[in-house]
């Protein structure tokens, strides 16, 4: 690869010989446009010089007859504001210039800014005043949604991707918003699945969109997972969800469904006055983290014992539950963390509860989509490192499940 030549000292000081103040470069009427203009100008020109075969001026050096035929215009949008170019013409109208493509009107790396403060939540009209108040060029919201909706394939053939074979654990939650259907504003159900790999590296297997949460909608989900290629889950973490567990082990019959220990709490504490919840929950606390399960039932019936009488359906709830509660029990405590809570998946609705608060409503499925693809995939960047104790967890695994482990 041949390095750039470094600009000569003498032009960079001829230049910036006028320079008093960083308007003077960076400006509306800066050096720097200055410079991005003319040099742009003068590639296009160099372009049409090899496209006809001979200089401006010179004779014509190809068999067609082909030559300049005068110039027009455009003006090109990016982070310097707007930025009037002057493009030459050939007689024949075949010249395509590179550098600027025919029916460009912004320079790349524009459009990446529109999708990233889009991904960060703001809305058209957000997006619309800090592109004008940065750069000063007006940006429409026709075209704002056209670049965003370049991301609808994108969406689409990532929900599509094939996944791993084998995925030790399986977070799976949703978060509800409102989305304009048919005319009137409904509440959906997003659905959400995080998959640990083998190296205990996160990873967002799809999200899906619903008008209910509910159980066949539910088995659709877990039904793509297996026709995207995973064969097998070992632990599905998931939410008191009505019908989900059920979908879960009829898709993947082996799979241990863990209720995340932090939902049924919350959920626990609904039957409670506030005065009281600091005190129910520690009780609860000494359930869960009881060192077996012998331990924790006995936990829970001292519970049922102090508290029954007056909260009787928090004891029925973990009765009713109690065998996909207990999972988490047959690991040490540093693995049990990772296990019985979906905190993992907790705090991405988290980001995506931020990223709509200022938001009414989506206009469609599709905006509510790429918004949460494009927030998603700003979040999972910052998982570079495995879970902590993952190795632990994986010698753990391959021992309780060495028949269903892959072969590495």
């Amino acid at each position: 690869m041949t390095l750039p030549k470094s600009i000569p000292t003498e032009l960079i000081d001829s230049l910036l010989s006028g320079y008093q103040k960083p308007e003077d470069l960076l400006g509306e009427n800066g050096l720097l446009k200055q410079l991005t203009k003319a040099l742009v100008e003068r590639a296009l020109e160099a372009e049409m010089t090899e496209h006809l075969g001979h200089g401006k001026h010179e004779a014509v050096g190809n068999p067609t007859g082909n030559t300049r035929n005068g110039k027009s215009r455009k003006t090109l949008k990016g982070d310097f504001g707007e930025l009037p170019i002057e493009i030459p013409r050939d007689r024949h109208g075949h010249f395509e210039p590179q550098i600027i493509g025919k029916h460009q009107s912004r320079w790349t790396g524009f459009d990446d800014k529109i999708i990233s403060l889009y991904a960060r939540g703001l809305t058209v009209r957000e997006i619309q005043s800090h592109l004008e108040e940065l750069y000063g060029t007006e940006v429409s919201p026709t075209l704002i949604s056209s670049v965003t909706d370049g991301v609808i394939e994108e969406v689409k053939a990532w929900q599509l991707r094939p996944l791993d074979p084998v995925y030790p654990i399986v977070y799976l939650d949703c978060i509800h918003v409102k989305v304009r259907d048919t005319g009137a504003v409904r509440v959906k159900a997003v659905y959400l699945a995080i998959g640990i790999n083998l190296q205990g590296e996160k990873e967002v297997l799809g999200l899906w969109i619903a008008q209910t949460e509910g159980a066949k909608f539910w088995l659709q989900v877990v039904t793509d997972l297996k026709n995207r290629g995973v064969q097998d889950i070992f632990i599905a973490c998931v939410d008191g969800l009505k019908g989900f567990p059920e979908a879960i082990e009829t898709v993947y019959p082996h799979a241990a469904v863990q209720l995340c220990i932090v939902h049924l709490v919350r959920n626990s504490l609904n039957y409670v006055s506030w005065k009281m919840r600091k005190q129910i929950a520690g009780d609860l606390k000494r359930i869960y983290q009881s060192a077996s399960v012998v331990e924790a039932e006995q936990r829970l019936a001292e519970f049922e014992a102090q508290w029954n009488e007056a909260y009787p359906p928090i004891a029925q709830i973990w009765r009713r539950n109690w065998d996909r509660i207990i999972p988490f029990f047959d690991y040490p405590p540093e693995i049990r963390r990772i296990i019985y809570t979906t905190n993992a998946i907790e705090s991405v609705n988290m980001s995506l509860r931020k990223i709509t608060k200022n938001r009414g409503s989506f206009p469609s499925d599709d905006a509510l989509s790429k918004l949460f693809y494009l927030a998603l995939m700003n979040i999972s960047k910052k998982w570079t490192m495995p879970l902590h104790d993952w190795k632990a967890a994986l010698n753990r695994f391959s021992i309780q499940f060495e028949d269903r482990m892959p072969n590495r």
